[in-house]
């Protein structure tokens, strides 16, 4: 009984318990509501299902989770900028793709090009991010205010103003599935993105200055660690994710929608990041529970979809579920659940 006890208390105290947890919660209500939640079709080559869409439309955000958990990790901040700078990059591609004409049918210069250059727009976001929250030491939520508030006015000004269409088939695989696979494009792009993260951060001394810059700046200083440098890279990473991210967002829609790529998308992505059991103080970070996180804000949006709630009402819906959430995580909780056992402990001992 007791070796039982001992590995539950284990296994719970483990940082990727909750996240996992409450994972299962949201499927297992799915199961209960929706029967049909977990059915997969295969239609014309392509897999379909909620479950299909969760994995999916999760894509985007599991892309900004990772940059963001590098910056909150480093910076002990959030990058707010992340949504615009996705519009960003989705408007300088679909610019170059048409030419500057407002609806194509064919590329008007390489698809290459368009693509390097939305990833170099969004690696210049997070290096002007980076220098104003590492060099100049402004404040990250301050610093990211002003891209979150003028980066979607920027993607308005590439496009004209304009909704800018790009109607080539080419275009629209990134976002939506390639012939002969049955799994969409998104899902392969968000794996690559976590693999090629998670290789550089173990095969590299980066995952442990990042780390140790967001634990203590100072002591990482004295310690000949260039604290300045990694929370710069770590909002120039933020920013490649991004950028990527709204090339993804973009072939979507297989066009440029400056007001609606992106929208709302930071605070999925910081949300993301404090669902996966990562301190928003900064520190010890861990990209898997970042991803879990992020399918998990995306299967309970689905969810509210599938039962038919109100895409009015889904903020409220999400925004409570979260709370909840987020409090289980919170160190001060657990805390006050762990003094009020040791008082009912000592009550006992006392009758």
């Amino acid at each position: 009984m007791n070796k039982c006890m001992a590995f539950i208390k284990k296994l719970t105290g483990t940082r990727l318990f909750l996240p996992i947890f409450c994972l299962f919660l949201v499927l297992l209500s799915n199961l209960i509501k929706t029967p049909g939640f977990f059915e997969v079709t295969l239609k014309n080559g392509v897999l379909y299902g909620y479950i299909v869409d969760v994995i999916n439309r999760a894509s985007d955000l599991v892309i900004l989770a990772v940059g963001m958990t590098l910056v909150v990790a480093a910076s002990g901040g959030t990058d707010i900028s992340v949504g615009a700078v996705m519009s960003v990059a989705g408007a300088v591609c679909c610019f170059i793709l048409s030419g500057g004409q407002q609806s194509v049918n064919e590329f008007q210069n390489p698809y290459l090009l368009g693509v390097m250059a939305a990833i170099i727009a969004g690696i210049l976001c997070g290096s002007f991010n980076g220098f104003l929250v590492a060099k100049m030491k402004i404040q990250p939520m301050v610093a990211t205010l002003i891209l979150f508030t003028a980066g979607r006015g920027i993607a308005q000004l590439i496009t004209k103003g304009q909704i800018t269409y790009i109607r080539v088939e080419s275009y629209k695989k990134l976002g939506s599935s390639i012939p002969g696979i049955p799994i969409p494009t998104p899902v392969f792009v968000a794996v690559i993105v976590v693999l090629l993260t998670y290789v550089l951060l173990k095969k590299t001394t980066l995952g442990v200055y990042i780390q140790t810059v967001g634990i203590n700046p100072k002591a990482s200083r004295l310690m000949g660690i260039n604290s300045t440098m990694i929370i710069f890279l770590s909002y120039v990473f933020c920013g490649l994710c991004a950028g990527i991210s709204g090339l993804v967002a973009s072939s979507r829609i297989y066009s440029a929608d400056a007001n609606n790529i992106g929208l709302n998308l930071e605070l999925d992505a910081i949300l993301a990041v404090a669902l996966g059991g990562n301190s928003l103080g900064g520190g010890k970070f861990s990209l898997l529970g970042s991803v879990i996180g992020a399918y998990t804000i995306q299967a309970l949006s689905t969810t509210l979809y599938a039962m038919g709630v109100s895409p009015d009402q889904i903020p409220v819906y999400k925004a409570a579920v979260v709370v909840i959430i987020v409090a289980l995580q919170s160190t001060e909780l657990k805390r006050m659940v762990k003094r009020l056992q040791t008082e009912r402990a000592a009550g006992k001992k006392v009758a």
